[in-house]
């Protein structure tokens, strides 16, 4: 595999950088003190046509390949984790799902506007009492006529408050189980739909995090997305999205962290020497790129595999769980190596840390990612409902 970068790749890390360091680093301490961001950025971010970086020109987007996705991910996160979280819901999870799994009209009425960044996309999966076990869904979805009415709450959406588009999945037949859940087009301004923000989390504090509420919200039958049944299908496809650009956002918050130490180390003395001539902080930094280094590689691997058309799931599930681990462990030694100020916002790196652990979580935990690579190893996994899934689209 040749991970060269096309001079348009290479544009678009240009263009992305720059972007990050006008626009979010002057200003993401205060957001993040605030808990939300200058709303003026979503359409800078259209303007340079990142909100469909990877969606076909036909559809409203750049037409650009999944690394170029993976290469504008690793910059937004360098700046900070809210920006590449609000990329990975908008164009991994719902834009790349309605490109896949979208009728024609669908894709016209509801992807166009969104790669155009004229609306905006979210996904709704997970619930209170559902995460891991997507079987657990309560929200329900019954047919009238030709509406389904949809009733249920969902938890930890990003962008609750923010999206005009939101995937819901809901069971249509809870007898069938993960064979009953189906997908839908739900938009915010339907009657019965509310959104409430959650305050207080520990990181991610800059980006829009809550619960969404369905009562008795009539969608018409036109907004189902795929079949009756298919929503398991459906959510993991997009999950597979969803996880490699978590993963290439993990690339760029230990670039960051690598960065911030790097620059500390060079200045900052202790027993009349840079701390960067200390051994054991030489040890945490040459941690910090060897985490870089693979996870880059890995998340790569699995771009190269997306853009062939090749089933992922596999690639991108170990890419996601070890380029998250790895930042999660660079952020810890970034604030050790920064000592009592990095315990203090006169540095970015407390940020780093408390960014840094909610990747861990979702789009499948840790552990659930340590479980599919064993059952991948021991050719325990089969993923035979998965294999039925529509060929995702190639660039």
């Amino acid at each position: 595999m040749d991970f060269t970068f096309t001079d348009e790749q290479k544009m678009l890390r240009q263009t992305a950088r720059q972007f990050t360091d006008a626009e979010i680093m002057p200003h993401i301490a205060k957001w993040d003190a605030e808990g939300g961001f200058d709303p003026a950025i979503w359409k800078k971010l259209a303007d340079l046509g990142f909100l469909g970086v990877c969606i076909p020109e036909k559809y409203g987007g750049s037409g650009m390949d999944y690394n170029s996705l993976a290469i504008l991910c690793e910059e937004l996160e360098r700046g900070d984790t809210a920006f590449r979280t609000a990329v990975s819901v908008h164009t991994g999870l719902n834009c790349m799902t309605l490109l896949q799994w979208g009728t024609e009209e669908q894709k016209h009425k509801y992807l166009v506007p969104q790669a155009k960044g004229e609306k905006i996309g979210a996904f709704g999966l997970t619930e209170p009492g559902a995460g891991s076990d997507v079987a657990a869904l309560q929200t329900t979805a019954k047919r009238d006529g030709d509406d389904y009415v949809l009733n249920g709450q969902k938890t930890w959406i990003s962008l609750c408050d923010t999206a005009d588009h939101f995937l819901v999945f809901a069971y249509t037949d809870k007898s069938k189980k993960h064979h009953g859940i189906s997908a839908f087009i739900v938009e915010r301004t339907m009657p019965g739909f509310s959104s409430k923000a959650i305050k207080g989390k520990y990181g991610i504090r800059a980006g829009n995090t809550g619960e969404l509420f369905f009562e008795d919200i009539r969608v018409p039958a036109a907004n189902l997305l795929g079949e009756e049944g298919e929503g398991f299908k459906i959510a993991m496809s997009a999950l597979d999205n969803g996880r490699f650009t978590v993963a290439a956002g993990a690339v760029g918050l230990i670039r960051a962290c690598l960065e911030a130490s790097v620059d500390y180390a060079k200045v900052r003395e202790t027993f009349g020497v840079k701390i960067g001539g200390h051994q054991l902080v030489q040890q945490m930094i040459a941690k910090m790129e060897a985490g870089y280094q693979m996870s880059r590689l890995l998340v790569y691997r699995a771009g190269e595999l997306k853009n062939r058309g090749v089933r992922n799931t596999r690639e991108t599930s170990l890419a996601k769980w070890q380029a998250c681990d790895f930042a999660n462990q660079a952020a810890d030694d970034a604030v050790q190596i920064h000592g009592a100020y990095g315990y203090s916002d006169e540095y970015p790196v407390a940020r780093y840390l408390r960014n840094s652990k909610a990747p861990v979580i979702y789009e499948g935990t840790r552990e659930i990612h340590t479980i599919m690579q064993a059952e991948y190893v021991l050719g325990e996994r089969a993923d035979k409902l998965l294999n039925r899934m529509l060929p995702a689209w190639r660039p």
